[in-house]
């Protein structure tokens, strides 16, 4: 899950120089290699579910496991070369098969600059919890989900379908991979697979 500096460039000049976004840039700081996860339809706007939105603040694909490694990862305990502890009873995968640390959950609320690397840049607000623990969020400018999901990049989650041992990366085929723009991620057997919309993150609010 690696971001083009091509993309970084246009997207960061984007932020500054567009209508919209251009009223809002002092109120917002960069930051680079963030991630969010999302779930939501593609076409909406706004929607509730956003407590269910994680950030990785630093891009996981490079810290990633690949999938033929697996073995070796338990035998470490779990632990990866990059510091991060594997879960066997939640684990995420990306398009080229690299196991990946899990997001962190939830979203904080707030607003943030969002793009998928295409054409559209747009601020993700995300607001507080209320009595249910229930997040909304919305996109500025009349932006939807999909638009400002980065196609290329795959993020699945799998949880036991069953019990505690259903689920294991050793039942993934590593010949599914890599995954094309616009393909779900593989089913792997015995467990549960949430496909996650991957929308790059270029500056959060400066509270």
């Amino acid at each position: 899950m690696k971001k083009l500096i091509s993309i970084f460039l246009f997207t960061l000049v984007t932020i500054f120089l567009t209508g919209e976004l251009s009223a809002h840039a002092q109120s917002f700081k960069h930051v680079d290699s963030q991630y969010i996860v999302a779930l939501g339809d593609p076409q909406a706007k706004s929607g509730t579910g956003a407590e269910k939105w994680g950030l990785w603040t630093q891009d996981p694909g490079p810290r990633g496991c690949r999938l033929d490694e697996y073995e070796n990862l338990k035998s470490a305990g779990g632990m990866t070369p990059a510091q991060w502890q594997f879960d066997p009873s939640d684990w995420w995968l990306e398009e080229h098969g690299l196991l990946m640390e899990k997001p962190q959950f939830p979203l904080a609320s707030g607003k943030y600059v969002v793009t998928g690397g295409r054409e559209v840049t747009a601020i993700l607000t995300i607001t507080p919890a209320d009595d249910k623990g229930e997040q909304r969020w919305e996109l500025s400018g009349g932006a939807k989900l999909y638009d400002v999901t980065h196609l290329p990049c795959h993020a699945a989650r799998y949880t036991p379908a069953q019990d505690d041992t259903s689920c294991s990366p050793e039942k993934a085929k590593s010949a599914s991979y890599p995954v094309a723009p616009g393909v779900v991620m593989p089913e792997v057997e015995g467990c549960h697979k949430q496909d996650y919309a991957v929308l790059f993150v270029m500056g959060v609010e400066d509270k």
